[in-house]
């Protein structure tokens, strides 16, 4: 019945919930005196097309009408999901023109609702009326929007008459199968040999196992890319887990890339490592240190290390064409890393991201802060990578070799690796509390990590420590973000790490949950020696971090200096996925969760998709882009993503060499800060972040899904 009703008209299950009333009020037309028109740059500045509900009222109800806005739900993330993967948000209404309820009958307060398509459960929000009202949160994907005139204002079952209704903007997500788009013409000629030329189509995923008519012959407009074996009889390494390494202030440390061999899910992979570790070494270094790092490339292809997040000199960026020129095949090159800032950052190539990270080119630096310990007595610190690797029956599905492939909505993985391995493993005792240092070192899938039967706490993100610790039932980690997570495992048995996700199956125009168990935290009993339960259970405020965050209140509410419009331009797409992604416009999910179409996904590449920085005061788009700035200077930035696009996508978005705080999501200001250097920036929504131009030099500003950053999307600022 539910998946009948999620495809039935939706004005025909709004028919059939409204009951037969007499007209209260005149019959003429209609006249709305609020609508979603005209919110966006407004109040909140999010695209009303995703965040904002139109009322409509009964026929009678002439004159009444409102908005709600879908707004961000209390979270230090900067989108707030549930633990199992549903959008959150605080639903402000906005209503004029209800009569007393007394003149509708028996009724004597106005109530709203909230309800699946099946129109059950029927949610309770809370009394409304004329004027403003924020209720929430809301944790449903589709969902209708109800208000009734009600005999008294506690009621908890709706009893009284329909006034107001709503659909939400996923309701507009039908499904569009295979048989509506156009035929597909004749495959375009790739000059590949046998037609197919070393591609591999990649796996179909579960929930949506349709092939699009017409696409199974077409192939990317690019080479197949493969890393080589390297000299005949020459001996690779087998990859093996990280290994920590401590350094002091002046050490030096070599970084060798290479190819090593790994095996993942019983296929041999020829993979990409630094120093035969995937992850690469864990580089532990005092607040205050300067280290040498001697980079040597072994690979197929020119490589450097970018130090993300970390505030060193502009030189040692990492950035090819900008700080440095590419270390080719067999060179070399000396970088000097200083450590201004604790917190937890990592390194990866800033040079075909898609291909030599995405292979195991990828490593943490854990700097310890001049302070006491950061965790307290008795507490393991443990820093994981999130990563998922594409794979198919053979081995990796290729990447392109002249220009990236999946360039639309970027390279999701099937297999998870945490610290680089597919089945993650760790022992702990009962009462045990952990503190997880997460990176996310994917390409494009942004996760929402839980534990089962563990309790979390968040301590820190990016660059320290938030002004206040808070309880979280899920981690919302975009690509080259971080964050400090403290679990206490207090039941023995088997405790697993989860990803869970409300991804779209497109073709049915539904939301499907994802849940995959990235690995299994086994809990022997007994109790934990030392016992740390109670300082586990004390929410600190880090009144020295509130202190020196203060003064950058002031910019809340101060319009922003420059703004950047993140937008796509496409060109040439094959015809078939095109008209697809046509028919796909009526909705955006926030966030693309899942690699649900990976033909679409697959296809598109970076001579087809152009993804765009633009700066609306002067059009410049990309490199195009002159900004400069003083040193010193305190730079609002507003990030607004244009969800009006061929296909709109979510942007993790990292600033080089700065840190910078996040002080609302689509006008919500944040209470709870922490210094960053990549923030998620949903489809449609708005962020505005103020950034602390401390450190000169000529930076990067870019898009950190690999493909996106490939085809186009980085742009340059000056720091004088």
């Amino acid at each position: 019945m539910r998946s009948l009703l999620v495809s039935f008209p939706i004005a025909v299950v709004f028919a059939l919930a409204l009951p037969f009333t007499a007209r209260v009020g005149p019959t003429r037309e209609k006249s709305v005196p609020l609508s979603c028109e005209g919110t966006d740059n407004g109040r909140t500045g999010a695209d009303p097309g995703l965040y904002c509900i139109e009322l409509v009222s009964t026929p009678d109800l002439v004159d009444a009408g409102g908005v709600v806005e879908l707004l961000p739900a209390p979270s230090p993330f900067t989108l707030s999901v549930s633990a199992e993967g549903h959008q959150r948000s605080d639903l402000t209404f906005r209503i004029a023109g209800l009569p007393d309820p007394a003149s509708l009958g028996d009724y004597t307060a106005y109530v709203a609702w909230v309800t699946p398509p099946s129109l059950t459960p029927m949610i309770r929000l809370g009394q409304v009326g004329n004027g403003e009202v924020r209720l929430g949160p809301v944790a449903l994907d589709k969902f209708l929007v109800l208000v009734s005139a009600e005999s008294v204002a506690t009621v908890r079952t709706r009893l009284g008459r329909l006034v107001l209704r709503g659909n939400s903007p996923s309701g507009l997500m039908v499904g569009h199968g295979p048989s509506m788009l156009p035929p597909q013409p004749v495959p375009r000629d790739h000059g590949h040999e046998h037609g197919q030329g070393g591609w591999v189509m990649p796996p179909m995923h579960w929930a949506a196992p349709t092939m699009i008519p017409g696409l199974e012959a077409v192939r990317p407009q690019a080479q197949p890319f493969l890393p080589g074996t390297g000299p005949d009889g020459e001996a690779l390494s087998r990859g093996v887990p990280h290994r920590i390494v401590d350094l002091a202030d002046g050490d030096t440390l070599t970084l060798e890339a290479a190819r090593t061999r790994r095996t993942i899910k019983g296929r041999s992979l020829l993979m990409y490592a630094f120093n035969g570790q995937i992850p690469g070494p864990l580089i532990r270094v005092p607040e205050g240190a300067t280290i040498v790092v001697d980079l040597i490339n072994h690979l197929d292809l020119p490589t450097s290390v970018h130090w993300h997040g970390v505030r060193l000199d502009n030189r040692f960026d990492g950035v090819p064409g900008l700080t440095q020129q590419p270390v080719p095949p067999g060179g070399r090159f000396r970088y000097r890393v200083r450590f201004p800032d604790p917190g937890i950052y990592w390194y990866h190539p800033h040079l075909r991201e898609d291909i030599e990270q995405d292979l195991g080119l990828y490593g943490n630096i854990l700097v310890r802060p001049v302070a006491a310990g950061s965790a307290g007595p008795g507490i393991r610190e443990l820093a994981l990578t999130l990563d998922d690797i594409l794979l198919g029956e053979e081995g990796p599905v290729p990447w392109g070799a002249e220009t990236p492939t999946h360039a639309l909505m970027g390279r999701f993985g099937n297999v998870f690796l945490v610290n680089g391995e597919p089945d993650y493993r760790l022992s702990v005792r009962q009462g045990e509390v952990v503190r997880f240092y997460f990176t996310n070192v994917s390409n494009v899938r942004t996760y929402n990590l839980s534990f089962d039967g563990a309790r979390m706490k968040l301590i820190g993100s990016d660059g320290g420590r938030f002004e206040r610790e808070e309880w979280v039932n899920s981690v919302v980690i975009a690509p080259a973000e971080r964050y400090v997570v403290e679990a206490r495992f207090e039941r023995s048995g088997v405790a697993p790490l989860l990803n869970q996700v409300m991804a779209i199956n497109h073709l049915a125009g539904t939301f499907v949950p994802e849940v995959d168990t990235l690995g299994l935290i086994q809990v022997s009993a007994g109790p934990e020696r030392p016992d740390s339960g109670s300082l586990f259970a004390t929410l600190r405020e880090n009144r020295d971090v509130e202190a020196e965050l203060e003064p950058y209140r002031a910019w809340l509410d101060r319009p922003p200096d420059r703004q950047l419009l993140l937008t796509l331009r496409t060109r040439g797409l094959p015809f078939g996925l095109e008209q697809l992604l046509r028919l796909d416009t009526a909705y955006v999910n926030p966030v693309e969760w899942s690699g649900t179409m990976p033909m679409m996904d697959w296809l598109s590449t970076g001579e087809e998709a152009e993804w765009i920085l633009r700066d609306p005061a002067t059009g410049r788009e990309n490199m195009d882009i002159d900004w400069r700035f003083p040193r010193g200077a305190r730079i609002k930035i507003r990030l607004i993503n244009d969800r009006h696009t061929l296909h709109a996508m979510q942007h993790p978005i990292h600033l080089h060499g700065q840190r910078f705080l996040v002080l609302a999501r689509n006008g919500v200001p944040l209470d709870n800060l922490v210094w960053k250097d990549t923030v998620l920036v949903p489809a449609g929504s708005v962020t505005d972040i103020l950034v602390e131009m401390s450190n000169p030099g000529r930076w990067m500003i870019h898009c950190h899904i690999a493909e996106h950053l490939e085809s186009g999307m980085h742009a340059m600022f000056l720091v004088d």
